[in-house]
């Protein structure tokens, strides 16, 4: 063995030198390389490696093609991997140890993967600053394959895989912002983010408002993360910069926001990732999720977290979206509807309108009272085809027509005759069912006619409910083109203390339930229900 050789440009760390006669036996470096282990020296101030052909072999490199790029090798790792190997070097470098190891998959030729272990020492000048990294590289496969670290990474795996599935599949099913906020601290929501608290916040103009907030997060977050688009505050911060902020300690927390310390005792969480809600572009807002027991992310746990905001920043875009047509539909519907129900002299009226609770709560449903001649009143429930804002828009002018119609003192089949003709000359495909009635209250006597649409119910002074049979023709608008426009009327009697009750389809039905279930439960209502409007 020779005298120690020194590096002028390194840290005075002996590098050893090994001079034996050749003997026939196998040499040290040889041993190493059939073993699949090699090392490396790596100086972080000129970016280039030096790696042993042991090491290259561990990559599965051509020496005669290898340059000092670090890059060479990284670029032959997937994705996920490379970020494992980064995020465990940046960690190392950044926070200051002395030395840092890691496991990673190395892809084959072959199509396998191989488990591949790092192990290096970190080497810094005076002044803390790390300047050289030397260590080995050895195919860990046979290993690791086997090993309780494995098995445990497959678990988390399998976890994480867990979690995206049940949030994508609870998120799909939220329809308004309302949804999005009771998935996200509903009873199971905490299991199915993986975190022991959540708080989401959205941005409202120039300040951001949280909206919903539970387990370990703190109450007071709600005020000190309620307000204008504050930097001092953690999820203001993210929502500022659009980047994600993982915080794996109080203290850390506390030393980039220092604006915190009035609520340290509040803050029972040990780690906490705030992430920013984007979607095309568009900053939503931000989501927080708190964590007790965890003290740090990894690349596969950071990947799940900025997944899961992905997920929630569509789902509120969408949940927006549908809140705003939501509200524009419905009120073109109230638009087109009556501003107010007319007083009738000798009885009661009253009307119900309740938006359907999917797509956008339009429709072509109406309902009007119209006063006639006489002393007589006319009483209709419709249903245009369609729920859509366009289904809103012929329901007006059906509505209006068949007012006109009425109005000018026609018997109800008249009505509705010319009320069919006037759909059909609409440029639209659209037809609508309707149920028309002329009351005339002194006498209790009722023509009723209909349009393809369900007849009324009659509940009687004792609590029964009738279905009188009402004589109906096709749909409004279907037969003026069938050149069929009869609609024959239907004499009912009322006594004092009876209720003529019409209604249109879809307080009667629900997807993949019988509609006859429907009717007979509006029926038992009617029946049990009070007596006066």
């Amino acid at each position: 063995m020779t005298d120690h050789d020194r590096d002028p440009d390194s840290d005075d760390t002996p590098r050893l030198q090994i001079d034996r006669p050749y003997s026939g036996e196998t040499g040290t470096e040889e041993r190493l390389a059939l073993n699949r282990t090699g090392s490396f020296e790596w100086d972080l101030d000129t970016r280039s490696l030096d790696i042993d052909a042991a090491g290259l072999l561990v990559f599965g490199l051509d020496p005669e093609e290898f340059t000092p790029d670090p890059g060479i090798l990284v670029s032959r790792l997937e994705p996920a991997e490379r970020d494992r190997l980064e995020l465990a070097i940046d960690e190392a470098i950044t926070g200051g140890h002395s030395s840092y190891s890691v496991h990673f998959q190395v892809p084959r030729a072959n199509g396998t993967h191989q488990w591949t272990h790092v192990q290096a020492r970190i080497l810094r000048r005076d002044d803390g600053r790390a300047h050289r990294v030397i260590g080995v590289v050895r195919d860990a496969t046979q290993e690791v394959t086997h090993s309780a670290f494995v098995l445990d990474l497959e678990k988390r795996r399998q976890r994480q895989t867990s979690i995206v599935e049940r949030t994508t599949s609870a998120m799909s099913r939220a329809v308004s912002v309302n949804d999005v906020t009771a998935t996200l601290t509903g009873p199971s929501s905490l299991a199915m983010l993986g975190a022991d608290g959540v708080a989401l916040g959205l941005v409202e103009n120039t300040s951001i408002n949280v909206i919903a907030a539970s387990g370990v997060a703190p109450e007071s977050i709600i005020k000190f993360g309620s307000g204008n688009l504050d930097p001092r505050f953690p999820l203001a911060d993210t929502v500022l910069s659009g980047r994600p902020r993982f915080v794996t300690s109080i203290a850390g927390l506390l030393r980039r926001y220092p604006a915190l310390e009035p609520f340290t005792d509040e803050l029972k969480f040990r780690a906490a990732a705030y992430l920013p809600l984007i979607a095309q572009a568009r900053s939503l807002g931000g989501l927080a999720l708190f964590y007790c027991e965890r003290t740090d992310f990894n690349a596969d746990e950071r990947n799940l977290c900025l997944g899961l905001s992905a997920i929630v920043a569509q789902s509120l875009q969408r949940a927006t979206l549908f809140d705003e047509e939501r509200e524009f539909a419905t009120g073109l519907q109230s638009a087109m509807l009556p501003r107010r129900i007319q007083e009738i002299e000798g009885g009661e009226i009253a009307v119900r309108y309740h938006a359907a609770r999917s797509g956008r709560q339009v429709g072509g449903d109406w309902y009007d009272v119209i006063a006639l001649p006489k002393n007589r009143f006319g009483i209709v429930v419709g249903d245009v085809e369609g729920h859509d804002t366009h289904a809103a828009a012929i329901m007006g002018q059906l509505r209006i027509a068949l007012r006109a119609y009425a109005g000018e003192g026609h018997p109800p089949a008249t009505v509705l005759a010319r009320a069919s003709r006037f759909l059909a000359e609409l440029d639209t495909d659209r037809f609508a069912t309707c149920t028309y009635a002329q009351v005339d209250l002194p006498s209790g006597t009722v023509r009723a006619v209909r349009a393809g649409h369900f007849g009324p119910l009659i509940r009687h002074m004792d609590g029964r409910v009738g279905t009188p049979q009402i004589r109906g023709g096709l749909p409004l608008g279907l037969s003026t083109d069938f050149e069929n426009e009869e609609y024959p009327e239907t004499r009912l009697d009322l006594v004092p203390g009876e209720t003529l009750v019409l209604y249109t389809d879809g307080l009667v039905e629900k997807p993949g339930a019988d509609i006859e279930s429907g009717i007979c439960a509006l029926i038992h209502e009617v029946s049990t229900g009070p007596t006066s409007a």
